[in-house]
């Protein structure tokens, strides 16, 4: 079936299901289109055709025996920040392009057990720092729908192979918009669940108390497939929520009739471009259409999320990279003269220039005589983050607004300005410093370029945030279009 690479996983669960085609064609398909068509997005790292097509065969077997599950047999795949064992785990860094994980992340574990097939790596900013995917030691990704533009980041791997139907999914982490904004930019539903409802258990670590595991799909009905099989209590993970897992799938078609939706008036700044926030009012107007009632909130702190964020994540980054040192495992310099050399160099040269700019601004806050001035203030600023969207929830069910300020930018535009680069981030950093969950949908195109709408909900809400979603696709079509260059 020669249209198989465009299918949704729902549209392909249904064809495993009744025979229509097998996971072993599928799979083959799929990583015929990567290796002819990647070298154009440099979207993988690692490509695993023997692995992918073992799992194919052991989830046609799996199917046969009666013994499959929605996911069993559908390809995907992960962003090199999950260690996946015997398989290089990379992080997109030279620092550790030489580590083989001895053992899966859980989130790994589990989308096995749920039959899911690994195609392989994708490509992402180094340690997951940035906002385009230019800072991996293995080259930028390009983004599908114009080649001459960011995929955005740090899972820019992620979505432009599902972005260029490589795989109909894929795993992503979201620490500061790592999910949402680079869905936004390639017309993807990108979902970043709450903290702690998903394991961190084998994701590698930039900033702990900000990292969330999350999906990166076509629609949100893939999107609660996955985060079905992925959410749950992992006791290796000390962030771990123990909760009960809802079957997200089976309420996304609960009617939206009475819903009260929040707009923060503070999206709506002078760095949004004009015609996104045209296309937000238009999104709206479907919901409108659907019962919801839309009322302005405020959330006065949020413009602090930024410098917020930026004093935070570099803090928690400076600590959870100082084990790669060049003593245990990953790059180690060649010839070192002494244990100081190595340290140095190792260092030096293994990480790159974004992660060495984190580093330093992480140890320079939570330096001595600094440590009050800069993190302490950031940490009771992101209480006063958090208790605004407390206070809104209390008016509202779920936020709405854009993702992002404006389409995706050209490669090589922001890199010399690293600020103008942390300000792409504006709408969604403080949905990670609250610990709440989001999700990126497409609501339309600017200048041929796919914009994304953001849902926020409270706590544990992303069965309330997938419902709305869904609602929204089947009332719109943006979701299913596919770059022209790849169909």
């Amino acid at each position: 079936m020669s249209e198989l690479h465009s299918k949704t996983l729902a549209e392909l669960s249904g064809l495993l299901a009744d025979g229509e085609t097998s996971s072993v064609e599928l799979t083959r398909t799929l990583l015929e289109r990567v290796g002819a068509r990647d070298a154009e997005l440099n979207s993988f790292i690692t490509v695993t055709p023997e692995r992918a097509l073992a799992q194919a065969e052991a989830a046609d077997a799996r199917r046969k025996r009666g013994d499959a599950g929605p996911l069993t047999g559908l390809p995907l795949v992960h962003k090199d920040i999950f260690c996946t064992r015997g398989v290089k785990t990379s992080c997109g860094s030279r620092m550790l392009d030489n580590f083989v994980a001895p053992y899966d992340a859980t989130v790994v574990q589990r989308l096995d057990a749920a039959g899911m097939v690994m195609l392989g790596k994708s490509n992402m900013d180094e340690f997951a720092m940035g906002s385009s995917n230019e800072t991996s030691w293995y080259g930028p990704v390009r983004n599908p729908w114009d080649t001459a533009r960011v995929p955005g980041g740090s899972s820019g791997g992620s979505v432009a192979a599902v972005a260029a139907s490589f795989a109909p999914a894929a795993t992503g982490t979201d620490t500061g918009g790592s999910i949402r904004q680079p869905a936004a930019f390639t017309n993807l539903t990108g979902l970043k669940p709450t903290y702690g409802r998903v394991s961190r258990y084998g994701m590698i670590a930039f900033a702990s108390s900000l990292d969330q595991a999350g999906t990166i799909t076509r629609t949100a009905e893939d999107a609660a497939m996955m985060l079905g099989a992925m959410a749950g209590f992992d006791d290796a993970d000390s962030t771990s929520v123990d909760r009960e897992v809802p079957v997200y799938r089976a309420t996304l078609n609960r009617d939206l009739k009475g819903l009260k939706v929040g707009v923060p008036v503070e999206f709506f700044d002078e760095g949004l471009d004009s015609k996104v926030a045209d296309a937000v009012q238009a999104a709206l107007d479907v919901y409108r259409s659907l019962g919801c009632e839309v009322v302005k909130v405020s959330l006065p702190n949020l413009m602090l999320s930024v410098p917020t964020y930026y004093v935070i994540a570099p803090a928690e980054c400076a600590s959870n990279l100082s084990r790669f040192d060049g003593a245990r495992f990953g790059y180690r310099c060649e010839n070192p003269r002494d244990l100081t050399d190595m340290y140095e160099r190792s260092r030096g040269d293994g990480f790159g220039d974004e992660v060495k700019r984190r580093i330093m601004t992480g140890t320079y806050v939570l330096s001595a005589g600094y440590y009050d001035a800069y993190y302490l203030k950031a940490q009771k600023t992101r209480h006063l983050i958090a208790a605004d969207f407390a206070k809104a929830f209390e008016e509202v069910d779920l936020l709405m607004g854009p993702t992002t300020p404006t389409p995706a930018f050209k490669l090589g535009e922001k890199t010399d300005d690293p600020i103008t680069m942390y300000l792409n981030d504006i709408y969604v950093n403080g949905v990670n410093l609250a610990g709440l969950p989001g999700l990126s949908i497409p609501m339309g195109f600017i200048d041929g370029l796919p914009v994304g709408f953001q849902i926020i909900g409270n706590h544990f809400q992303e069965a309330l945030m997938l419902n709305a979603a869904h609602r929204y696709q089947c009332e719109t079509d943006w979701h299913t279009r596919t770059p022209e260059g790849f169909k």
